[in-house]
């Protein structure tokens, strides 16, 4: 194996581990969004505590470093010889990045629930069966009105879209992976549904 693709895996790491949350909290207003609402870095407490424009500038920047990983790092990985085909160095790529993000170094290993730069490496791999996800995603939200309802639900139909259009079994077998990652992350949002006490929109 030769130099691209570790340093790839490495700079996808490293890239999903940068908290946008975070860093538009404290440029924007100085604050710590972990301090506020649900405590989350990610894009949804943003968009609570800073409102939309901040929500969405860090919502397409998560997506951003998944997407990024799988398209531009893999490009650099293909560039090398490895014993890994090209689709599983993108899983890989796919998975460091989405550890980065919930798990990020530069916070002590503690991060977000990874649903959007999961959505940024399904852009790069399926984005058709993203399409789907999202769908799935949106209408839980409109009915239900609370985000990790849809979160959740529009992670595990991504596995089933991507079998549905046949995609190949890494990407499948993969996407199962990342939802359950998923599901998983929102322990305490399961926990505060069973209560009645999940924040609603």
């Amino acid at each position: 194996m030769t130099w691209q693709f570790p340093v790839a895996l490495i700079l996808a790491y490293v890239l999903g581990s940068v908290p946008t949350g975070l860093l538009i909290g404290k440029l924007l207003r100085g604050i710590d969004i972990r301090e506020q609402g649900s405590g989350n870095i990610g894009a949804t407490n943003t968009l609570r505590v800073l409102g939309k424009p901040a929500g969405v500038t860090a919502l397409v920047l998560d997506i951003g470093k998944g997407y990024a990983a799988v398209t531009a790092l893999a490009a650099l990985a293909s560039l090398g010889r490895s014993p890994l085909s090209l689709p599983m160095m993108r899983v890989c790529l796919g998975i460091a990045a989405i550890a980065g993000h919930n798990w990020t170094v530069f916070l002590r290993f503690k991060g977000g629930k990874g649903v959007a730069t999961s959505a940024g490496v399904f852009l790069g791999i399926s984005w058709l069966s993203l399409v789907i996800a999202v769908a799935v995603f949106a209408v839980l939200v409109m009915a239900t009105r609370i985000v990790s309802v849809g979160s959740m639900s529009g992670a595990v139909a991504l596995p089933v879209a991507m079998w549905a259009l046949r995609a190949e079994r890494e990407f499948v077998v993969f996407a199962i992976v990342a939802a359950a990652l998923v599901v998983m992350r929102h322990r305490s949002n399961i926990g505060r549904l069973i209560r009645g006490e999940e924040n609603r929109f």
